[in-house]
């Protein structure tokens, strides 16, 4: 059995900004269902590297998006 590590350190929990644009993504796939505008899915990509550089911890590249 594998150890999972522990989530109470700070470390070890993803950054607030990476928790925010998760949930965006998780709320924009919850409502577009399978047709996507290419207005939604230009906001999906920029969500996914917003999600990317908080979980880099790169402030400069979430800006960037």
């Amino acid at each position: 059995m594998a150890l999972l590590p522990d989530s109470s350190h700070p470390a070890d929990r993803p950054a607030p900004a990476a928790e925010q644009a998760n949930e965006a993504i998780r709320a924009l796939v919850d409502a577009t269902g399978p047709d996507w505008s290419a207005v939604e899915a230009a906001t999906y990509e920029v969500l996914l590297i917003e999600w990317a550089a908080a979980t880099r911890g790169d402030p400069d590249i979430i800006e960037a998006a």
